[in-house]
């Protein structure tokens, strides 16, 4: 909780979740085998702890939650730094609270291993998109793109793809535009530096920019990789972001609205006095 308090103060006082784990990963200078860990769902076992730490801070009022995909400091949150003992006092006391609320949400999902609502939710629709099949999950991601602005997007014959699934258009402004490679494969684990490194030189030459599309995660050298200097850029889409973009366009799903207890509401009460 500390540390996800420090990145966020670090960075203006708003991150996106990916960036508030790679900031927090970065400056504990945690090992690969911690951060690819994953759970029994598939979910990372690291960022699925950060999501829970993040809940906390929402419950104490320290995070607004208010916008969907962005971590916001309160007031109160800019203020407020906690050690290990103050992170501790702060997980010990929501579960205390929650022993009177069985049948409430934190009380149900709290243990050490369980995924957090949103990483939960993430899961299961990266469960439906790893279902389909590869011709399925190309030709859905030619539809996400064309809903996020792309034009004269298709996808290429499987037999002569090498190496590229599909091109689009993405019109900067009425006078520039940019011809863009995509790549889309399904993977349970991470996206290794050679994949990327594969896909860039399979459209060099014909196209400005790539976009690489997967329902897995990138690691560290395969962002290095798709950001290096002097060669042309590819954009990485892992499950995560995966999964964001298809709630922006709501394609293939639908929102619904739910209501979660205010712990810090609540908290003003408790302490009154009979």
């Amino acid at each position: 909780m500390g540390p996800l308090l420090d990145c966020l103060r670090a960075v203006g006082g708003s991150a996106r979740p990916k960036e508030v784990s790679t900031w927090i990963a970065r400056e504990l200078k945690l090992g690969d085998d911690v951060i690819n860990s994953t759970l029994k769902s598939g979910a990372n076992r690291f960022h699925n702890q950060v999501q829970w730490a993040r809940q906390y801070l929402v419950w104490q009022g320290l995070i607004d939650d208010t916008t969907r995909g962005v971590w916001k400091l309160t007031p109160l949150g800019w203020q407020t730094h906690l050690d290990l003992d103050s992170a501790r006092a702060v997980f010990v006391h929501r579960h205390q609270l929650s022993k009177s609320l069985p049948q409430s949400v934190e009380a149900e999902n709290t243990a050490p291993d369980a995924p957090h609502p949103a990483e939960q939710q993430e899961q299961d629709l990266l469960g439906v998109l790893k279902g389909l099949s590869a011709r399925g999950f190309e030709l859905i991601c030619e539809r996400l793109l064309r809903e996020h602005g792309f034009e004269d997007v298709e996808v290429t014959q499987q037999s002569r793809d090498g190496g590229i699934d599909g091109y689009g258009v993405l019109r900067l402004s009425s006078f520039v535009s940019l011809k863009v490679a995509f790549q889309a494969k399904k993977h349970k684990e991470v996206v290794s530096r050679p994949a990327v490194g594969e896909f860039r030189n399979a459209f060099l030459g014909r196209a400005e920019k790539g976009v690489f599309i997967t329902t897995g995660r990138f690691t560290s050298d395969a962002e290095a990789e798709a950001a290096r200097d002097g060669v042309p850029p590819i954009e990485l889409i892992d499950g995560e972001r995966l999964v964001e973009l298809f709630e922006e366009a709501k394609l293939g799903v639908k929102p619904k609205q739910i209501f979660e207890i205010d712990h810090a509401f609540f908290d003003q009460f408790r302490s009154a006095k009979e």
